[in-house]
């Protein structure tokens, strides 16, 4: 969407292909009982300049929270603050040597300018390095298999680099302190503003038309074409009203056959209707440029003009997924914003979203996101809804001796099997590697 705003400010015709019903991808909104917030949990840190700046540019800067937050780990079956120095130093998995060294390696990587050198060794042996083996299989261990699973074991150690040195950022912009922030109203409120700017820029937003196939022509011109949208063949052009929290405007629909112009959301293009209610989608339309900004092995999957090296390349990238579940509650869990998990649970952590956002977002209740990160082929991904609500409503009694069932009013799932790529040894090289120059396109 960036991307596409600053093409349309350059002076281009831009059209977004969204495969969704709805804008945002992973940023997107959905309801959770009666509010609507963020699908999956999102935090923005004083030192996230880009986002920071898109969000002043869109005029929501005074929509900004800012609030100091808590950590805690649950280790050995205990819950435990490790919120500052002092914490950190009362700490009672590790001993003090291994707190000396973990303290250590957290203040070396938060010092360190030059990833690339650390691409070149892997995570579990560098943090063994610094931090002990004994550290390491209690810490970093537990915390690298919650978010990389058995991938751990190939990461690179810019991997923790990068996430020690976002969360250090901040302390260098002069606050001394780790400052977490959210807009007011969630990415819903950044996306509805942000679907008003493209609409005014002159971009066109195409909702529910996943991309199937982008072929170069012999004119050097690309053609998109879009899987077959089912519509009611006699769907006219025309103009919704929508009426949101925030504003009330017009958004352009069935601009051409079997497809929408609707910037926000619109309904499910596949409804059971009969097949002589419905038809294709338009013919496939051609551009100038494409630039592709889904997961790699898919951008392989639908360029099949790639090479066989450029293809391979793409199509061999590692993801992680993710099955996040938001619980809307009457009641609290714990003081802590993120709490990290070191023994075996059903998910990767508890985010506790409001420790950050104020309660009056939720009717005075409390939001909470148990992510679990998995492989894109894991067998979670199959699994029934009331299985996982099931598992981690009992992962949460463990944990929580005072949280009761009964106090939960909502539980959504959401599963997306590729959510980020697994940051491999060399993966940079490898990135670069990739890139498609055969077809001209950009990705």
């Amino acid at each position: 969407m960036t991307v596409a705003l600053r093409l349309a400010e350059a002076g281009h015709r831009v059209t977004i292909f969204e495969a969704g019903g709805e804008i945002g991808g992973l940023a997107s909104a959905w309801r959770i009982g009666d509010f609507t917030w963020d699908r999956h949990y999102h935090v923005t840190l004083l030192s996230d300049e880009h986002t920071r700046g898109l969000v002043r540019e869109l005029g929501l800067e005074d929509s900004f929270r800012w609030v100091e937050t808590k950590t805690g780990f649950f280790s050995d079956g205990e819950l435990h603050s490790m919120s500052n120095a002092i914490e950190f130093l009362k700490f009672p998995p590790l001993g003090l040597i291994s707190k000396l060294r973990l303290g250590l390696t957290i203040f070396r990587a938060s010092r360190i300018t030059d990833w690339k050198e650390l691409e070149k060794i892997t995570a579990e042996e560098w943090l063994t390095r610094l931090s002990g083996k004994k550290t390491f299989n209690k810490i970093w261990r537990p915390l690298l298999i919650a978010k990389l699973g058995a991938s751990y074991k190939d990461t690179s150690a810019a991997f923790i680099w990068a996430t020690i040195q976002r969360m250090y950022a901040a302390r260098r912009s002069g606050l001394k302190k780790e400052m977490f922030g959210y807009v007011r109203g969630g990415y819903a409120h950044v996306l509805e503003r942000f679907g008003e700017v493209l609409a005014e820029k002159g971009v066109e937003v195409r909702l529910n038309s996943p991309v199937r196939l982008v072929e170069k022509q012999s004119s050097g011109r690309f053609a998109v074409k879009v899987v077959d949208a089912r519509r009611k063949a006699d769907l006219a052009a025309g103009y919704n009203s929508h009426r949101t929290k925030y504003a009330a405007f017009n958004s352009a629909v069935a601009v051409v056959p079997g497809f929408s112009g609707a910037f926000i959301t619109e309904p499910d293009p596949t409804p059971r209707r009969r097949r002589s209610d419905i038809r294709p989608a338009a013919p496939p339309e051609e551009f100038d440029r494409v630039i592709l900004t889904c997961p790699s092995a898919k951008a392989a999957e639908i360029t099949p003009q790639l090479d066989g090296r450029e293809h391979l390349d793409l199509a061999n990238i590692r993801y992680q997924g993710i099955v996040c579940a938001s619980v809307l509650m009457r009641s609290s869990l714990s003081k802590f914003y993120v709490t990290n998990i070191t023994d075996d649970a059903p998910f990767t952590g508890v985010i506790e979203m409001t420790a950050l956002v104020s309660k009056h977002e939720f009717g005075g209740n409390s939001l909470v996101y148990l992510p679990k990160y998995v492989d894109p082929d894991d067998k979670l991904f199959d699994a029934s809804d009331d299985e996982i609500r099931e598992s981690f409503l009992a992962g949460l009694e463990r944990m929580y001796p005072r949280f009761r069932r009964r106090d939960v009013l909502a539980f959504r799932i959401s599963r997306v099997r590729k959510v980020f790529p697994v940051p491999v040894l060399n993966y940079s090289e490898d990135l670069r590697r990739s890139r498609p120059r055969s077809m001209g396109f950009m990705s």
